[in-house]
């Protein structure tokens, strides 16, 4: 590994091939120090990254923002090229139709020969072994600001051509103060969670506000793909087995989740491809997976990834999750929404989903009107307890009309 100078690193970028795709550093952990250098040294550059934040992209022609989940900051890019696929199958695509011809990495100071990549794991060492598979480039931010996790985000420094050093903080993502309805719904998925279980929440207000009412609970496990300070009061609180390690991919909270983390062996950060991987979390005891969707029709049907066909999100681990859950000993899968969607003033629960699904067969769907059951019943029962148990009152008249005109009631 040589350190460079920034100037130095915009010459070795402006040596890719042309309209090169650079893969980067995703989530919290964008490495916005090299930004800038991509920018300046490349007239034509495809950047991939997940759920990049604003800025991981610059806004112009010639910059094609490429992901598997799109966050804010390529949501509204001119250059937007979204990739369809679940989270578990995204490190695979590297070896085949998505090649990195360089890695961007941005992670703490090495020790013992190893830097490591932080707060965020996730899909970067199958970018890196697919990139130096093929004689790119890996590069490294080395900032003295990220936190040391071990597991799969050690990388030797021996397999790191160039870096810059960097003394940059991270984004915090402070958790939101939950209202009264997200409370509810973290309520009564709570009571559905048995002591010993082994958890993973999707990102949102309501797995947040889920984690939080399982304060009263023992034995608890995590295995995911993220989790962010809330576990961290589960931990502190005594709720989680202390003889097990707690297990995800990338993490995004406040600094004072991040002090906690450096060089914490209770972490094991685990690549993607592993963390997402049906079959072991099918392994995981009792998994719980609690996740949300921005509509859910009567036939069980999640919309989490698109308004109006646009693409929001995308299929994320919510679908390797769900399905591994289900075929867990215990396993359950909740879908956790309001039932009234604030800013399009609309339900959550409709008859029939018009966009792309992203995921089914959930164990139950949760409102902050009740339960819903879904896995096991006739599709007439699943559609009667939607309507009856958690759909908004005001809209379960139209529902049931719809339900008959669908053959479900």
């Amino acid at each position: 590994m040589q350190i460079v100078t920034p100037a130095e690193l915009q010459g070795i970028f402006a040596a890719l091939p042309a309209n090169p795709r650079i893969v980067i550093s995703g989530n919290a952990a964008i490495p916005t120090d090299a930004i800038p250098l991509i920018d300046a040294a490349l007239e034509r550059v495809i950047i991939h990254a997940l759920n990049a934040s604003v800025g991981a992209a610059p806004v112009r022609d010639g910059v094609t923002a490429e992901t598997c989940f799109v966050g804010a900051g390529m949501r509204k890019h001119p250059g937007l090229a979204y990739v369809p696929a679940r989270l578990s199958l995204v490190p695979h695509l590297f070896k085949g139709p998505l090649p990195p011809d360089a890695v961007v990495i941005h992670c703490a100071p090495p020790r013992d020969g190893q830097l490591s990549l932080g707060i965020e794991c996730n899909i970067l060492p199958a970018a890196i072994e697919a990139c130096r598979a093929r004689s790119g480039r890996i590069i490294a931010v080395i900032n003295d600001q990220m936190p040391y996790t071990y597991g799969d985000a050690q990388v030797p420094v021996d397999h790191v051509d160039s870096a810059i050093e960097v003394s940059t903080p991270l984004p915090e993502i402070k958790p939101a103060t939950p209202d009264d309805d997200s409370n509810r719904i973290g309520e009564l998925v709570a009571v559905r969670v048995p002591n010993g279980a082994t958890l993973q929440a999707g990102i949102g207000a309501i797995p947040d506000a889920t984690i939080a009412q399982l304060h009263g609970h023992k034995g608890l496990r995590v295995w995911t793909e993220t989790f962010s300070d809330g576990v961290l009061s589960l931990e502190r609180g005594g709720a989680m087995d202390p003889n097990h390690p707690l297990t995800t991919s990338f993490l995004m909270g406040t600094r004072e989740l991040y002090d906690w983390l450096d060089a914490n062996p209770r972490v094991r950060m685990m690549r993607t491809e592993r963390t997402n991987d049906p079959t072991l979390i099918a392994l995981q005891r009792s998994m719980t997976s609690i996740n949300t969707a921005l509509e859910i029709d009567l036939f069980g049907q999640a919309n989490a990834s698109r308004i109006n066909a646009r693409i929001y999100s995308g299929f994320g681990g919510q679908t390797d999750f769900i399905v591994g859950a289900l075929h867990s000993p215990g396993g359950q899968a909740f879908m956790a929404m309001r039932s009234w969607h604030p800013k399009a003033d609309v339900s959550t629960i409709v008859p029939l989903i018009d966009e792309p699904v992203t995921s089914f067969q959930q164990s139950a769907v949760v409102t902050e009107h009740g339960v819903a059951e879904l896995l096991g019943y006739t599709q007439q029962a699943q559609a009667r307890h939607l309507i009856r148990d958690a759909a908004h009152p005001d809209v379960r008249d139209e529902l049931w009309e719809e339900a008959a005109a669908l053959g479900l009631a």
